[in-house]
């Protein structure tokens, strides 16, 4: 029997294969990758869910305050729940996603932040230990947002640059992979921070 005829089936067969394995380690590394982005989209979800929950406690604590002004705690009020409207796909996140998500945020972060500034004229609720607790309970969580944000963002650099290479390229389009966006910081966050007295 003469074996060289099976000699060029036998290197197609192995062509074969090898293409579809590397093929099969292209999508599927990307799918390791964006479960980890989706991992890590949640750990952001939990930490903004908390001090979404903090917030709705410090207000009930503040509004003991008989005279604090009205206007200050409807600001936190309603930036919260601007940003609680928003929500993201962790699988399909677009820059423009990311930045309405992140611009709601900041306006948390920042009629929170009156809203604290504003307290130092109650030495009463300065001193109330739960104002005080849900403070730095505040504080702690603004740190896991941050934490959170980071990991986020390395979790999104490998995933990117593993489907933007070339050949991984030619073939993440066809699987649906899409590139992921990044945490950016806030408009105007580059900008010194204006300290008046």
């Amino acid at each position: 029997m003469d074996y060289k005829k099976f000699i060029p089936w036998i290197v197609i067969v192995v062509v074969i294969f090898g293409l579809y394995s590397w093929v099969k380690g292209i999508n599927n590394t990307a799918v390791v990758y964006e479960q980890e982005i989706n991992r890590s989209w949640g750990d952001v979800q939990t930490a903004y869910q908390r001090r979404n929950d903090l917030i709705g406690n410090l207000v009930n604590t503040v509004k003991g305050a008989a005279d604090f002004e009205k206007s200050t705690l409807t600001a936190v009020i309603a930036a919260r729940a601007k940003a609680t409207s928003i929500t993201v796909d962790p699988t399909n996140i677009s820059p423009e996603q990311l930045a309405a998500f992140n611009s709601a945020q900041s306006g948390v972060s920042s009629s929170l932040s009156r809203l604290l500034v504003s307290v130092e004229k109650y030495p009463d609720l300065k001193a109330n230990e739960n104002f005080l607790k849900l403070q730095d309970e505040l504080a702690s969580t603004e740190n896991q947002i941050l934490t959170s944000r980071t990991r986020f963002n390395e979790a999104v650099a490998p995933y990117n640059t593993h489907i933007k290479t070339f050949p991984n390229s030619l073939f993440a389009g066809a699987f649906g992979f899409k590139e992921k966006a990044y945490f950016q910081a806030v408009a105007g966050a580059e900008k010194p921070v204006e300290v008046k007295f």
